[in-house]
C-alpha cells in the first residue's frame, strides 16, 4: 500500500474527533485500550477491514474482534445467552472478548467474521477507547497495532515502529495498564470455554458464573472464529487457479482479463478490493450455484503479493475436501 505520513494525535477532545474522522473516512487509526494499542478500522467498511490485514501483513483473514462503546451497542450486532449477558455485566468494560452468534441484522463487513455466523466482541475500559467508540458512533475492527507475528505494542512508539507510514494515525494515550491482550470465550448456553487466556482469568470468570470454565479442546462448543480448517466453505465444489471456465461452470473472476466472469473480486485488480469483496462474493457464487444447478464455482488466478496471500490462504480453504 502507498506510504502514509502517520499522524500523532494528542488524547483530548479534538484528537478524538480527527481520530473518528479518520475511521469515517475509510483510514486506519490506532488507539490505546486497557490491554495493547489496537489497528482500528469502520468494521462495516469492507475495504478498511481490508486495508487493516495489507497494514500488518497479516497472513490470513482471520475474524477480528470489534469494539464497541456498550453492552447495548454490543446486542445490536449479536444474541446474548444468559451466561454470555452475565460475563458482559461482570466484566464490561473490559479485557474480556466473547464469542457471540451475529445477528442478521447488523452491519458487518463480512471480512470481520471471515463469512461465520458469529463475531468476537469487546466493550474496552481505556477512557480514549471508550471516548473515541463513542464519537466514531459505529463498531470499530482492531487487532493489535502490530505487524503480523511481531510483539504486540503497549506504547506509542511501539506503534511507529511497526507500523509508521502504513496507517493514517495513533492517538497517544501512554502505556497501557494491562498489556496482555484480552481473554476470549465462548458460551454453548450451559457451559463457558476460554479460547485465549488473557487479561480475565478463568478463576475470576469462574467465581462469577459459579461454575467451571472449559478449555476449548474440552467443549462440544464450536471453535473460535479463525481455528477452522475451512472459514467459509460453499457447497458447490470449488477449483482454483482457473484460466477459463469448464463446461456449465461458474466463474469467479478478478482483474481485467475476465471480462466473462459471473463475479469479478476486482476487475481492475485491486487486492485491497478483492480482499473487501472475497467472503460475500462466495456466498453469492454459492447462491447463484444452486439456483441454476451448477456444481463448481471456477476461480481465476490470484497473485501471490501483498494480500494475495491471504486471498489465496482463503480459497485454498474453501476448497478444501470436506468429509
Amino acid at each position: 500500500m502507498d506510504k502514509l505520513v502517520t499522524k500523532k494525535l494528542p488524547a483530548n477532545s479534538e484528537g478524538i474527533k480527527q481520530a473518528a474522522a479518520i475511521l469515517r473516512a475509510g483510514g486506519l487509526v490506532s488507539f490505546p485500550t486497557e490491554t495493547v494499542y489496537g489497528l482500528g478500522a469502520d468494521a462495516s467498511n469492507g475495504r478498511a477491514v481490508a486495508a487493516i490485514y495489507a497494514a500488518k501483513g497479516r497472513p490470513s483473514f482471520n475474524p477480528l474482534i470489534v469494539h464497541l462503546p456498550d453492552l447495548a451497542a454490543a446486542r445490536s450486532f449479536a444474541e446474548f445467552d444468559d451466561l454470555s449477558l452475565k460475563l458482559a455485566q461482570a466484566f464490561w468494560p473490559g479485557p474480556l472478548t466473547l464469542v457471540l452468534p451475529l445477528k442478521a441484522v447488523g452491519d458487518l463487513s463480512d471480512l470481520v467474521t471471515a463469512g461465520l455466523s458469529s463475531v468476537g466482541l469487546r466493550v474496552p475500559a481505556h477512557p480514549l477507547a471508550h471516548a473515541l467508540l463513542k464519537e466514531f458512533g459505529g463498531p470499530v475492527a482492531a487487532p493489535s497495532a502490530n505487524p503480523s507475528g511481531q510483539i504486540s505494542p503497549t506504547t506509542v512508539d511501539h506503534v511507529l515502529d511497526g507500523l509508521s507510514g502504513k496507517i493514517d494515525a495513533v492517538v497517544d494515550g501512554g502505556s497501557c495498564p494491562v498489556g496482555l491482550e484480552s481473554t476470549i470465550a465462548l458460551s454453548d448456553g450451559v457451559r463457558v470455554a476460554i479460547l485465549r487466556d488473557g487479561g480475565v482469568t478463568r478463576e475470576q470468570i469462574e467465581a462469577c458464573l459459579g461454575q467451571p470454565v472449559m478449555d476449548a479442546e474440552q467443549t462440544d462448543t464450536p471453535q473460535s472464529p479463525g481455528q477452522l480448517a475451512s472459514h467459509y466453505a460453499p457447497s458447490a465444489k470449488v477449483r482454483l487457479n482457473a484460466q477459463a471456465r469448464h463446461g456449465n461452470e461458474l466463474l469467479l473472476g478478478f482483474g481485467p482479463e475476465c471480462a466473462e466472469a459471473d463475479l469479478n473480486l476486482s476487475p481492475a485488480g485491486d487486492l485491497i478490493e478483492a480482499a473487501a469483496n472475497l467472503f460475500g462474493y462466495l456466498r453469492r457464487m454459492d447462491e447463484l450455484a444452486q439456483l441454476r444447478g451448477v456444481g463448481t464455482i471456477a476461480i481465476s488466478p490470484v497473485p501471490m503479493t501483498g494480500l494475495g496471500a491471504a486471498i489465496n490462504d482463503r480459497l485454498r480453504r474453501a476448497a478444501a475436501p470436506r468429509g
